[in-house]
């Protein structure tokens, strides 16, 4: 029996769909767009919260406390639009995220995990890592799953001159 490979069906429709795509892109970009802006109200106590994992040398957290807040802004503004670049910041800070929260269960550390800013209901709530990790490993796989859509179907991302234009001129093509 000859299974027609041009046409995806079933499982492999779901997972090829432009929608299944999108809703990645928008999950992962209001995700780091409410982190940042969560961590961008208030980084003092952002910083206090890098501090606490002991990672970064006492000059560099405030610095840090502002960077990464407005990276995460940055990127996920970026992926929504599909702008080169943004799935691969979101995909390191991600990494970064999850080497940070390994690090802080292998210490045992009983601190907020920091994830979307100081004083968020979440973390006061669960004030576990192993929960924060298990939600990034959830976040890496539709990062995953978006470069690996992206590959299959032969997608590029938009530059920004090329987002400019269209945004400039909607109905001609970049």
């Amino acid at each position: 029996m000859r299974t027609n490979t041009t046409h995806p069906t079933g499982f492999a429709r779901v997972i090829l769909s432009p929608l299944l795509y999108r809703a990645a892109r928008y999950t992962l970009a209001a995700i780091f767009v409410y982190a940042g802006i969560g961590k961008l109200a208030d980084p003092a106590a952002f910083a206090q919260v890098i501090a606490g994992y002991g990672l970064l040398p006492g000059p560099l957290v405030p610095i840090v406390a502002l960077l990464l807040p407005a990276l995460e802004v940055a990127a996920g503004a970026g992926l929504v639009f599909d702008l080169r670049g943004s799935l691969a910041s979101i995909g390191g800070m991600n990494l970064v995220f999850l080497f940070v929260l390994a690090y802080g269960m292998h210490l045992g550390l009983d601190v907020d995990c920091g994830c979307y800013g100081p004083g968020d209901p979440e973390g006061e709530a669960y004030h576990g890592l192993k929960e924060a990790f298990i939600r990034d490993m959830g976040l890496m796989a539709l990062v995953i799953h978006a470069y690996w859509w992206r590959r299959v179907r032969g997608v590029r991302p938009l530059s920004i001159p090329a987002a400019i234009h269209i945004l400039i001129h909607p109905r001609e093509k970049a």
